[in-house]
């Protein structure tokens, strides 16, 4: 049933469904290089498949994703060419996601930071974890938050509570998602893939078009949103890598884990 993927993203089919895992559970599938280019090119991938009606997106182990590697963060700050090629991949992923044609249900089996916040919420549907919580620390860390939440949660949320969670990086629990209209329903630890799953097969079963062109109908305020806002965000994200803030901090996590 697994497809022939890279192995930090795995494919696999259940029916009509496409189940995509973030697979570096021993990192909490923190967002590397490779793992940020197969993000953003497994939408394509299956768009190419004609069986595919639904996806679920979820992440290996105990947490759906941490993030931004912080370690990769000191590469990003010294190589010019690496930063803006990063800053490049981040806006790949946000236009991919957010014009693919299939309805995508997000399974937060745990913990979403920073850009693993971005991508579970770019989700159409997003099934959360009791014990999970959402956390966008990107200018918590110095940088711009440029490639997700300053594009989409102000669609979803008021303007006011975005910019407290996107200020701060307080954690959003998964009550607090719920009620704040970042997550769509809060299920037992148990039963969040499984249930994400059943109901990307209730979307499958329904007829294609409809389900497909209602989604892009929809996402026309979000890309809307993306062709006014990420240009700036992204081009903000990547000065902050030149500030003296950021690298300071990205030294203290790293130090911090080695200790």
């Amino acid at each position: 049933m697994t497809e022939n993927n890279s192995p930090v993203l795995t494919v696999e089919s259940d029916g009509a469904v496409r189940i995509v895992t973030m697979n570096r559970p021993e990192s909490l599938n923190s967002v590397t290089d490779d793992l940020h280019q197969a993000l953003a090119s497994v939408w394509q991938e299956i768009s190419r498949d004609r069986e595919a009606r639904a996806v679920v997106l979820t992440g290996a182990g105990r947490a759906f994703s941490a993030g931004g590697n912080v370690p990769g963060f000191l590469e990003t700050i010294k190589d010019q060419d690496h930063r803006r090629e990063g800053m490049r991949e981040a806006g790949r992923l946000v236009t991919e996601m957010l014009r693919f044609h299939l309805p995508v249900v997000a399974a937060v089996n745990g913990p979403a930071v920073g850009l693993g916040a971005s991508v579970a919420v770019m989700c159409d549907i997003v099934f959360i974890a009791e014990s999970a919580y959402l956390s966008d620390p990107h200018a918590a860390m110095g940088l711009a938050a440029g490639d997700g939440g300053a594009v989409t949660w102000p669609a979803m949320t008021s303007i006011l509570r975005a910019k407290e969670y996107l200020f701060t990086g307080d954690r959003i629990t998964a009550d607090e998602a719920l009620r704040l209209g970042l997550a769509n329903r809060v299920v037992p630890d148990s039963d969040v893939v499984a249930d994400a799953i059943a109901f990307a097969q209730r979307l499958a079963a329904l007829p294609p078009q409809s389900i497909q062109d209602t989604k892009r109908a929809v996402n026309l305020h979000l890309q809307d949103a993306a062709l006014r806002v990420l240009p700036f965000a992204l081009m903000a994200e990547e000065v902050s890598f030149t500030t003296d803030d950021v690298e300071r901090l990205a030294r203290r996590f790293v130090e911090k884990g080695k200790a």
